[in-house]
């Protein structure tokens, strides 16, 4: 199967589709970027790992590879050099306060816009080279914090091309809201039309007390 398919199957089987993503994705979407968000840890998100939220509480760094810049994958690096592109990254949750009563959904736990992949190359195979954060987040990363016996959380990270020049969220918006109460009931595909923003990647994992 192709790299789109299995994102889109995994996406399916774990209900992201439609919980967080409309059903029409499937028919839209394809994916035009590989991204980790690694915390301080060592966790990284893996399409549907399980992890313990003592190890997520400190905002993470993110790895963005456009698909066009992996060996074997798209041709190599022709076209636009995605140097110039810029990203926005969200992180929702979906099962707030629990998946069986989600009367919360989406509840934002980070938005941060404005993402770039630095100009650098890895000096050896295991230096990681982070996107560089170019502006404050516009929602403060919130960890995640899943009632206890609410069950496993699906914390869905979306990762969004920009369009060209950027974005900017004016005073005001919705997604400053950054106390407990603010944060709830958004809805990442409508902020992402709002703005522009095409999606090319998608990552989550799965947490609980």
């Amino acid at each position: 199967m192709s790299l789109t398919t299995d994102l889109i199957t995994t996406l399916s089987s774990h209900q992201i589709i439609p919980d967080v993503l409309p059903s029409s994705v499937s028919d839209t979407f394809t994916p035009t970027a590989i991204f980790t968000v690694v915390y301080s840890s060592g966790i990284e998100t893996d399409l549907g790992n399980t992890v313990v939220r003592s190890k997520v509480l400190e905002e993470p760094e993110i790895r963005i590879t456009p698909l066009n810049a992996v060996p074997g994958i798209g041709g190599g690096s022709g076209g636009k050099g995605e140097k110039d592109v810029k990203y926005t990254l969200v992180m929702t949750d979906p099962d707030a306060p629990s998946r069986a009563e989600p009367k919360f959904r989406q509840w934002r736990h980070w938005v941060i816009t404005g993402l770039e992949i630095p100009n650098v190359q890895p000096q050896n195979a295991t230096e990681v080279v982070y996107a560089l954060k170019t502006k404050a987040a516009t929602t403060p990363y919130w960890p995640p914090g899943p009632p206890p016996g609410s069950g496993l959380h699906r914390y869905t990270f979306l990762l969004f091309q920009e369009p060209e020049g950027g974005i900017s969220v004016p005073d005001g918006a919705v997604e400053y809201g950054a106390k407990l109460e603010e944060r709830r009931s958004w809805n990442a595909i409508k902020f992402a039309n709002e703005y522009g923003l095409k999606l090319v990647g998608a990552n989550f994992f799965l947490c609980q007390e």
